[in-house]
């Protein structure tokens, strides 16, 4: 309850953000460029993962100490912890296994803020695990980073 907190006070802080921005009118977002650009990340990321390069799958995320992940192994803050959390939970590339994005939905709030929800699976030999997350983008001077991502897996049966 409290992780899904976290991610909605975000998305308010951020679409509070994009309505003052210093008492002016926010920039308007080229949505569609901003939203393929987006896409475009996420899309690497896949494939970074999919050829087992985590540390260029981390190149999505924005390199700060403000970084955020949440799931259910806990919240991790800054982006060496997050790399640390996927370097630990995913050690090779059997547990890594071949990940899909589907349904994603791509919200550019304003000219530097953005949100995705989405759903993402790992096939792997032995299992396929699955689940749905929702990811905060800012856009800066790199272009635009994951700054937030909240995961959250399915449970499966036995």
């Amino acid at each position: 309850m409290i992780r899904g907190v976290t991610a909605l006070c975000t998305i308010a802080a951020l679409v509070a953000g994009c309505a003052v921005l210093g008492q002016q009118t926010p920039p308007k977002p080229d949505s569609h460029a901003d939203a393929q650009t987006i896409r475009s990340l996420l899309n690497k990321q896949v494939a970074d993962w999919n050829r087992g390069d985590i540390s260029a799958f981390m190149g999505g995320y924005w390199l700060s100490q403000y970084t955020e992940f949440e799931g259910e192994s806990g919240i991790y803050q800054g982006w060496y912890d997050v790399l640390k959390r996927y370097q630990k939970s995913y050690p090779n590339r059997t547990a890594m296994g071949q990940l899909t994005f589907s349904g994603l939905e791509i919200h550019v709030l304003c000219a530097d803020s953005a949100y995705v929800i989405g759903k993402y699976r790992l096939d792997r030999d032995h299992d396929a695990p699955e689940g749905v997350f929702t990811l905060i983008l800012k856009k800066l001077p790199e272009g635009w980073r994951i700054v937030n991502d909240h995961t959250t897996a399915f449970r499966t049966s036995k």
